[in-house]
């Protein structure tokens, strides 16, 4: 049985040089939350299985990914690091992975050219690759309403999956399941999924969501957006079958760190790194 994941994702922006990390609700309302390399010094310590560092205004700006605060961030953590926001083209990924990531997750780049997700894969390896999907629920009344779309029947309703970028700022009308897939005939080796609806709130993933893009890939799929408690990556775990867990406020709000989030899966029985 292969080991699941528990991933802090920081989230952060260029209000000051060293960077800082930010957490919102359903992708607004942003409020300061630490130091980047202060909070992945301490996840890494505390027995986090991988780190995510998104820079979230570097594609909505047009700029270049935060390099220094990358190097700041791999300098003394020794455990996966991923990083996405702004990386545009292969070179974008070589220079990130000199900068002291392991992997590189693109959304918006993605969206808009996905043939750079078919290149980074030879250049870098698909184990390198990963592409985020940033996506949020669309409700019909009946099939009919979106017979391109694939759409699924939740407990609160039918609907499907719209993918954004620029951060959440643009809908694009990409059914996520059809693009999850095109993702990974592509070359991507990993999904990371957040719930735009679910991101902040604390009342759990969208397991319906996460659960739809698993079944229909073979790759590996991290769960993110909503997760308050260790219950709820449980949920992630046993319902949607994903591989990973990315959680943000519960980490770097200390209401649940990660040895206490792994105690708990432990005991429920769930292959961890402890």
């Amino acid at each position: 049985m292969l080991t699941k994941r528990i991933i802090p994702c920081l989230d952060c922006d260029l209000q000051v040089p060293e960077g800082r990390v930010v957490k919102g609700i359903e992708f607004k309302q942003i409020k300061y939350a630490g130091n980047p390399v202060e909070l992945a010094n301490k996840y890494y310590e505390d027995g986090a299985d991988e780190i995510v560092l998104l820079d979230i205004t570097a594609s909505r700006d047009k700029r270049a990914t935060m390099k220094n605060v990358v190097e700041s961030v791999t300098e003394n953590v020794f455990i996966p690091i991923c990083i996405g926001g702004g990386i545009r083209k292969v070179d974008d990924y070589v220079n990130m992975l000199k900068a002291g990531a392991d992997k590189c997750s693109i959304n918006t780049a993605a969206i808009q050219n996905p043939e750079l997700i078919t290149e980074a894969a030879e250049v870098v390896g698909t184990q390198a690759c990963v592409v985020g999907i940033d996506a949020k629920r669309r409700y019909v009344n009946e099939e009919s309403e979106a017979s391109d779309k694939n759409i699924i029947e939740t407990k609160d309703g039918l609907c499907w999956f719209d993918c954004s970028i620029y951060g959440g700022n643009q809908f694009t009308g990409i059914d996520a399941i059809d693009w999850a897939k095109e993702c990974q005939n592509r070359g991507a080796g990993e999904i990371l999924l957040t719930s735009m609806d679910r991101d902040g709130t604390e009342i759990g993933y969208d397991l319906e969501l996460t659960k739809a893009i698993n079944n229909e890939t073979d790759i590996p799929v991290i769960a993110s957006g909503g997760v308050g408690n260790p219950e709820h990556i449980l949920e992630a775990f046993e319902i949607a079958d994903a591989s990973a867990a990315l959680a943000a406020s519960i980490f770097h709000f200390n209401e649940y760190p990660v040895p206490v989030v792994k105690k708990y899966l432990n005991e429920k029985g769930v292959n961890v790194r402890i």
